[in-house]
């Protein structure tokens, strides 16, 4: 079972640095064209759509942003068996399950390696002895 958590890290941390990837590329292809949006048109039309576009990249990056960091930060705390890292990582496979067929299937994969007896005693702590 190491090795499917190993794995299922690994996953997540692709996918996580792949959707941070794809937000900066829609930052910088919105941002250039909001650039272009102001330099083509003197009037003030340019001017909004240049704000606009500049805006939506922005937003864009960000909902990005927020859908792919927390997916990194599990496969990172994965990888040295964080308890916090189970948690978090089957809070977000149970929400990747909708998104057909990719995520869904990282999803059922996720919840299928946390959720089994083998993978949940990888994370379990020894708890301490008081009076020692």
């Amino acid at each position: 079972m190491q090795q499917h958590v190993k794995i299922l890290a690994v996953l997540h941390i692709v996918l996580g640095a792949l959707g941070v990837l794809a937000g900066l590329i829609a930052l910088t292809v919105l941002g250039g064209l909001a650039a272009f949006a102001n330099m083509a048109d003197e009037s003030h039309d340019g001017f909004i759509a240049g704000g606009v576009l500049g805006f939506i990249g922005v937003i864009a990056f960000g909902v990005i942003l927020c859908l792919s960091v927390p997916g990194l930060v599990a496969g990172i705390g994965l990888l040295t068996y964080q308890p916090w890292a189970r948690i978090l990582t089957i809070i977000i496979s149970a929400l990747e399950l909708p998104a057909f067929p990719l995520h869904t299937a990282l999803g059922v994969y996720g919840l299928w390696v946390l959720l089994s007896n083998e993978g949940s005693a990888l994370f379990a702590r020894p708890s301490p002895v008081l009076g020692r």
